[in-house]
């Protein structure tokens, strides 16, 4: 298992976290996603290779901004 760290600008609440978590929990080899709003971050398990930029695009189609 792989964790990685994303920073996500534009979450103000729990509602924020609950759609980042739904939305990446979609990608393919996701295992677990942990968003805060209050760190302005998003810590996500994977079982399997998932490249950064399929996490980001995900991400800001839901009307976040990703930052590196």
């Amino acid at each position: 298992m792989k964790e990685l760290n994303i920073k996500v600008e534009g979450m103000v609440c729990n509602g924020c976290e609950n759609r980042v978590q739904n939305a990446v929990k979609q990608i393919d080899g996701v295992e677990n996603v942990v968003a805060d709003y209050k760190t302005g971050t998003a810590t996500i398990t994977l079982s399997k290779d998932v490249r950064k930029e399929v996490i980001k695009e995900k991400i800001e189609d839901i009307g976040f901004e990703v930052k590196d």
